[in-house]
């Protein structure tokens, strides 16, 4: 537990540092519990739920802030864009060199994803099956691009279909190929994601797909959420960053022997 000296006056950026460490301990707190710990008005808290929201730090939520690291939490589509994107990139650019004329491949929903589908130019005959709208607006006016875009419900904030709908489209399915997006991972679990629903068809791609390739930026690791769609055992190919620690990284390739380090 974090111990502070509730008597005196914090400085604001002492206290904001302090605020992430009582969120971070406790998981969860509300306004009234923040004004009455540090002896400050609502205002002053909610500007600095504010400040903290902004980078990235916290996640505000109806009347207090929650810890960025729960299993549960998942940032909007819009908010995934701006986080990592350099690292995001060059995956991206390390994925496209194993797609070939006249496959048939699956783009999972995500920001990483959506950076490999602007590099998809000058192909033949490639058909790319989404489930993601944002991506397939991107491949709508790319020439040598057939798109497949599987419906259902859309998840709000996420641009993206789930659901029995798209469920059975999917299963109907064979696929050369899938890029999967992951919101966290772990040896132990593999490839975790906050949604059941988005699970369910992550792992249904996994089951279509002759070929597994999981693109998984460094700030990844480590992290769980509530639902498992891959474990290490059906991952052919793990593309990450510079930026993964090196002890990590042999771990890693003792689970799956081809992970890939992507440079800027």
């Amino acid at each position: 537990m974090y111990e502070i000296e509730k008597e005196k006056t914090l400085f604001a950026e002492e206290r904001k540092k302090q605020i992430v460490a009582v969120i971070r301990d406790r998981k969860k707190v509300t306004v009234p519990f923040l004004c009455d710990f540090f002896k400050v008005s609502p205002a002053t808290i909610r500007n600095d739920l504010a400040e903290l929201e902004n980078i990235k730090l916290i996640k505000r939520t109806h009347g207090g802030a929650i810890d960025l690291s729960q299993t549960g939490y998942e940032p909007s589509s819009n908010e995934k864009k701006v986080k990592n994107l350099h690292l995001k990139k060059a995956i991206a650019k390390e994925s496209v060199k194993f797609i070939e004329d006249n496959d048939i491949i699956i783009l999972d929903a995500g920001t990483t994803t959506i950076e490999l589908a602007k590099l998809l130019h000058g192909y033949s005959n490639l058909t790319v099956v989404v489930n993601d709208i944002t991506i397939a607006q991107y491949l709508e006016n790319i020439d040598g691009v057939n798109i497949i875009l599987i419906g259902g419900a859309i998840r709000k904030k996420q641009h993206c279909a789930v659901g029995p709908i798209a469920s059975k489209i999917l299963n109907e399915l064979s696929v050369d190929k899938v890029f999967l997006g992951t919101n966290g991972f772990t040896l132990e679990r593999g490839c975790t994601t906050p949604d059941m629903n988005q699970a369910e068809i992550k792992e249904i791609m996994v089951k279509i797909a002759s070929k597994v390739f999981v693109l998984c930026d460094s700030s990844k690791f480590g992290n769980t959420s509530f639902s498992q769609f891959a474990p290490p055992s059906l991952i052919d190919v793990l593309i990450t960053d510079h930026e993964v620690e090196k002890d990590y990284y042999e771990s890693l390739t003792k689970e799956i022997p081809k992970t890939i380090i992507a440079y800027e």
